[in-house]
């Protein structure tokens, strides 16, 4: 990225920017068995979603381990979920497998759903603009004819989602360019992701971790029945017990180290680097880092290679 950021990336920090994440895998869900089925796969409660409704989710293995993340989109005669496209044939697959007599029809609409993000502080003037209705609540779902607007963000700006049929992404676009939204690229999205401390499966959350030490515990409702892996997040929340947690870091010097890079404390292993970029707003690397818990008080120094580092709140 330019060091002095593009118009996209202060777009998204400042005003307003839009992101094409039609590659994001959209799974449509079907039949009378739909809710049950989802709910008893997934750590958010989907029984108690109405239409118009959603939220976060995680699918879990039996060892409690994550298989994917989704978000959940709740309408009178369907579900959706909107995921990574690294994740889009291993979820379908996954849900598929555990329809056995259910009335359950899963379609991969990936192709046919384009995903339009507009980001940032004026993400809803510049929806206004466009006379869209907005959403009022966190993962609320509108109708805007044949589009649907979901109050999400890729990022941690905050914003919406536009699902649309792929035939009039197009005409979205330009009435965006034309409005003066700059286009945001995956490189100025990532960086404001990281910057706003947000993780993403496929980067920071994989199948190595549980769900505590991310820190995503909006993807996880305690109270609701039993669902794949609920034995082990229940005994990690019961038990108190994670070794590292998913923190923020600030790295001097504009040089991101890799993935994978150790943090020590003097001669002690502190943890390990999962993602980092340099920051144009704050003039030096930022991090997301799995730190273990001795180390992770906000303030603490560490070492991330040659470079020193801090944990921020």
């Amino acid at each position: 990225m330019n060091p002095s950021g593009s118009r996209g990336y202060w777009g998204l920090r400042d005003n307003a920017a839009w992101i094409d994440l039609s590659a994001r895998g959209k799974i449509r869900m079907t039949g009378e068995d739909r809710v049950r089925l989802l709910h008893a796969m997934t750590t958010q409660n989907i029984q108690q979603m109405a239409a118009g409704a959603g939220g976060y989710t995680f699918f879990l293995n039996a060892q409690g381990r994550i298989l994917g993340d989704a978000n959940v989109f709740c309408f009178e005669d369907s579900l959706l979920l909107d995921g990574e496209p690294e994740t889009r044939q291993k979820l379908y697959e996954h849900i598929d497998r555990y329809i056995i007599a259910d009335d359950v029809t899963v379609e991969d609409a990936t192709e046919r759903i384009a995903t339009i993000a507009i980001e940032g502080p004026t993400a809803a003037a510049v929806m206004r603009a466009l006379a869209a209705p907005l959403p009022e609540s966190d993962y609320a779902t509108v109708s805007w004819g044949a589009r649907t607007v979901a109050r999400v963000s890729s990022t941690g700006a905050g914003g919406y989602f536009v699902f649309l049929p792929t035939e009039e992404k197009a005409g979205l676009t330009a009435a965006l360019l034309a409005a003066g939204t700059p286009e945001a690229t995956p490189d100025d999205a990532r960086a404001v992701r990281i910057e706003n401390g947000l993780p993403r499966y496929g980067e920071e959350i994989t199948e190595r971790y549980l769900v505590q030490e991310t820190g995503q515990l909006r993807a996880v409702h305690f109270a609701k029945g039993c669902y794949i892996g609920q034995e082990i997040v229940e005994r990690v929340r019961s038990q108190a017990q994670i070794h590292r947690a998913l923190h923020r870091l600030e790295i001097e010097g504009n040089a991101p180290p890799d993935a994978g890079v150790k943090l020590t404390k003097g001669d002690a292993p502190a943890g390990d680097i999962a993602s980092a970029v340099y920051s144009p707003a704050a003039g030096k690397v930022v991090a997301l880092a799995y730190v273990r818990i001795p180390f992770a008080e906000p303030g603490t120094e560490l070492q991330a290679g040659a470079a020193q580092a801090r944990v921020v709140t």
